[in-house]
């Protein structure tokens, strides 16, 4: 990865290289930490991040349900990115990672008194799927591996715990010789990818799975809004494996995987094997409303 000058780390600007952690730091050993993911473009009125506002709100939820005692508001944090976007001085698209876990002082399970830590880095980041993927779409495997059921853990935060098992299918896709993997939730439906919401067309319709079992995507949000504004018709639903070998069209939809269109899923064929009419539609006018060029939109964009 592109390293920055800087990573805000507890209020405090650290040098890339000297930005460390101690090797007992709690979260290291037990997992209890969340993070965001949110990208900022490089627009023609200079970067700007995309619904920041949303993904520090989601960013605070998720510490809160994992019981973190977060001593930023929003407010505090938005300013922490933008300060840190504007020190880096970046060229060109930028990816953000802010990340609050439990440092070091406290061993054991009950965390409580263990010290929370808040940090964020950015660094130019291109397309998470690859330019080719984006354009031509990719080639998926579905896991082995379930999504994290809501009996066992807190589905609705972005914790750190909770990608275990999305790694893992991630790494079972790319050494079957895929991209990526989709994964069906504990009765076999369809949840998601490793890190992205899912979404098919048949017949004209948009169809995307209820979060149940998969996080409230910020970026899923924004293709129903979009599909709302482009007169597609929208149905959230459950999914079945088999459908979607004979869908018309189906793609991931991520922060870092923008909207990233899928040819083939267990090689089978999706469609004519290509990028969609309708997701190519909801692809443009992503990429108009991210680059400012949708003043509709404009207010989801925070120039630095």
């Amino acid at each position: 990865m592109d390293k920055a000058k800087y990573i805000w780390m507890n209020g405090e600007f650290v040098d890339w290289d000297n930005a460390k952690v101690h090797i007992l730091t709690h979260t290291l050993h037990y997992g209890n930490g969340v993070f965001e993911g949110t990208r900022a473009y490089m627009t023609q009125k200079g970067l700007a991040i995309f619904r920041l506002r949303e993904h520090t709100k989601r960013l605070l939820n998720s510490a809160k349900i994992v019981k973190l005692e977060v001593p930023y508001t929003v407010e505090e944090l938005e300013k922490a990115q933008l300060e840190l976007l504007r020190k880096n001085d970046f060229k060109s698209n930028v990816y953000i990672r802010p990340i609050i876990f439990l440092g070091y002082g406290k061993m054991g399970l009950y965390h409580i008194g263990a010290p929370v830590e808040t940090s964020i880095a950015a660094w130019e980041w291109g397309a998470y799927l690859g330019d080719e993927g984006l354009e031509n779409g990719i080639r998926v495997k579905t896991s082995s591996i379930t999504r994290n059921p809501v009996t066992s853990t807190f589905g609705k935060a972005k914790a750190v715990a909770n990608y275990l098992n999305s790694q893992m299918a991630k790494f079972e896709a790319m050494e079957a010789g895929y991209e990526e993997a989709l994964m069906l939730d504990s009765e076999g439906f369809v949840a998601e990818g490793s890190g992205e919401c899912f979404f098919i067309v048949r017949d004209g319709v948009l169809i995307t799975p209820p979060n149940d079992n998969s996080l409230e995507s910020i970026t899923q949000a924004t293709v129903l809004e979009i599909a709302k504004d482009l007169g597609i018709e929208v149905q959230r639903r459950r999914i079945t494996r088999d459908e979607v070998y004979i869908c018309d069209e189906a793609f991931f939809t991520g922060t870092a995987a923008e909207i990233t269109p899928i040819k083939e899923l267990d090689a089978r064929v999706i469609g004519n094997g290509s990028r969609g009419e309708i997701t190519k539609l909801i692809q443009d006018k992503y990429f108009d409303i991210v680059y400012a060029r949708d003043e509709k939109y404009i207010d989801y964009l925070t120039f630095i």
